[in-house]
């Protein structure tokens, strides 16, 4: 169900809800949020989309605020989702012109809902100071994605000055899985430190920064940056240690494989996190992310420009080599297909109740030593064949 409500006001949308809720039902039943959206017009319907994805997880209520044109006279012109349009929320589209747009806390305001947390998205660019945004001051959880910045280091630099508690970054999200991977690696045997850590990743990836500062922060070890082509976002971490390093190379955005001493390699599945499984995240924990906090102000500030290329890092044995990996998952592959094909032939599907029963009285007569009919067939046909002819003159 789609309603426009052009040139209205807050007020007018709030009560349209509340008709829609006595004539349709309780919508708000269940909604644990309130979700205030800012964002361009002309990347909307897609922030829409991944909202209302995220939504199904977590039901809140979206609000828009897209700032249109601010030439000319104020005003706003106003849309409400529901239903099978809303994914599992309400969606209310608030566009605002002339002065109004300047101003969208103002139409936000009346539209929250009552003793619930809010959290503000930016999906692309975000205020230049978040602290005295007025939107950001009404938010106890403020996401940004410093990714899709126009300067995506110097959004990350910008955040990480700006930090208060709340604040989060899909940047950091999309590292998650390969946090838990690289910690996973090091939580066995032989338990040993590690010595130093490479991380290879675009030149534009804000995530292969936060990363590489996260894994400073935690190994208080030396983390070295190395460059791969723009837009590739992280790459590989390789972590030394005496027996011999961990590599966890993705070299295609979709397949990972992992290696270290004493243990098989593994073939990980690693694609890149969605923007609604980014969100849907970050919804799921409304409190402060220390880790976040502390990688930000802290471990970004321990790394140095990264200077050298990736495929120069691998041809000096620095890093892991991505063709390398590339023919390493093929070949995993492979033997994985063996393997479920053999056992394909060798584990022959369960008889069911029915053949159990015919087979036990097939074999029946070979368990008493008699023979079987087609045996006894058999044994008579030459036997009537020479009688045939014995009486033939």
């Amino acid at each position: 169900m789609i309603i426009d409500l052009p040139k209205t006001t807050s007020s007018s949308v709030s009560k349209k809800l509340v008709q829609l809720r006595n004539d349709v039902g309780a919508m708000t039943l269940g909604r644990v949020l309130t979700l205030v959206i800012v964002v361009d017009d002309h990347q909307a319907e897609e922030i829409i989309e991944a909202a209302n994805d995220a939504s199904r997880q977590h039901p809140c209520r979206i609000v828009v605020v897209v700032a249109g044109n601010r030439r000319g006279s104020a005003r706003m012109d106003a849309q409400i989702r529901l239903g099978g349009d809303a994914g599992a929320s309400e969606v209310v589209i608030m566009r605002l012109y002339g002065n109004l747009a300047k101003h969208g806390q103002s139409v936000v305001v009346p539209l929250l809902l009552a003793d619930s947390p809010v959290v503000a998205w930016w999906p692309h660019e975000f205020p230049a100071d978040l602290r005295s945004d007025p939107i950001a001051q009404m938010a106890q959880r403020r996401i940004t994605d410093s990714a899709e910045s126009r300067h995506p280091r110097e959004a990350l630099k910008r955040l990480a000055t700006q930090y208060q508690p709340g604040d989060t970054d899909l940047a950091w999200t999309r590292v998650t899985l390969w946090r838990g991977l690289l910690a996973a690696a090091l939580d066995g045997p032989p338990y040993e430190s590690v010595t130093e850590a490479v991380v290879a990743g675009a030149s534009d990836s804000p995530s292969t920064e936060l990363l590489a500062a996260w894994l400073g922060l935690v190994l208080k070890a030396p983390v070295r940056r190395v460059r791969t082509k723009a837009g590739a976002g992280v790459v590989s971490v390789r972590l030394d240690r005496k027996s011999g390093p961990i590599d966890l190379v993705r070299p295609d955005g979709a397949v990972a494989t992992l290696s270290q001493p004493g243990q098989p390699d593994r073939r990980i599945s690693l694609k890149r996190r969605g923007l609604a499984e980014c969100l849907a995240d970050e919804l799921r924990h409304l409190d402060d992310d220390d880790v976040y906090a502390a990688t930000l102000t802290r471990g970004l500030k321990t790394l140095r420009p990264a200077r050298q290329t990736a495929s120069a890092a691998a041809s000096r044995g620095e890093a892991p080599s991505t063709s390398g990996a590339r023919k390493m998952a093929t070949r995993l592959a492979r033997s994985a297909r063996a393997e479920e094909a053999l056992a394909m032939v060798v584990a022959p599907p369960p008889p069911d109740e029915g053949g159990t029963t015919a087979v036990k009285k097939a074999t029946a007569h070979k368990r008493a030593g008699e023979p079987t009919p087609r045996e006894k067939a058999l044994a008579e046909r030459p036997a009537k064949k020479a009688t045939r002819g014995r009486s033939t003159p």
